[in-house]
């Protein structure tokens, strides 16, 4: 698929042109997805919408120098990963891991599964135990490496298209997610 195939990259190119509708399209598409992105670095709903706020200002001012050379979702997320980089950067987030909050449109924890008799109350309360570690531990991420992994492993992306969105070269990528993989791997050996 080469970029103008993508219906995205046509989206921006009608909003390029000014035309109604295309960037409130592409912020209907994306804007969830991004909180959910945006939240894994802020560990907070709220902060989390206004940086994706902010992405798609971004996203508006540059609409006139943007050229289709990837998927229209790899610029996006570019932008949102320098974003959300630049605010974990600030000082209120050095020194100190990022809670992180549920998403505000499920009052269910994650760990709950489709029929919730089927286990017991210790089984769910271990599943949440396991989620908070395994949240806490991404969390933990350095920024780089935390950023390398939910676009690859979460969002899909190929390692191209990661290492656009980082602005870095696929080894680079690969040594990202890989020492991303590794810590994680030893700090949730206790996990169930």
């Amino acid at each position: 698929m080469t970029p103008t195939d993508d219906p995205d990259v046509q989206l921006m190119l009608a909003a390029q042109r000014d035309e109604r509708g295309a960037f409130e399209a592409l912020f209907r598409k994306y804007a969830k997805q991004l909180v959910g992105f945006a939240r894994q670095f802020v560990g907070s709903q709220a902060r989390a919408e206004e940086l994706v706020q902010e992405v798609f200002l971004q996203v508006f001012r540059s609409r006139r120098r943007y050229v289709a050379r990837a998927r229209f979702s790899t610029w996006l997320y570019r932008i949102a990963t320098n974003v959300c980089l630049s605010e974990v950067r600030r000082g209120e987030y050095h020194g100190r891991m990022v809670p992180l909050d549920p998403p505000a449109d499920s009052d269910d924890p994650p760990s709950q599964t489709a029929d919730p008799e089927s286990r017991t109350a210790e089984d769910l309360l271990l599943s949440r135990e396991a989620v908070d570690k395994i949240t806490s531990v991404l969390g933990a991420l350095p920024a780089q490496q935390r950023a390398a992994l939910l676009l690859a492993r979460m969002e899909g992306f190929s390692y191209e298209e990661v290492a656009e969105s980082l602005n870095c070269s696929v080894s680079a990528v690969k040594s990202l997610i890989h020492r991303a993989t590794l810590t994680l791997r030893e700090r949730l050996q206790d996990v169930r």
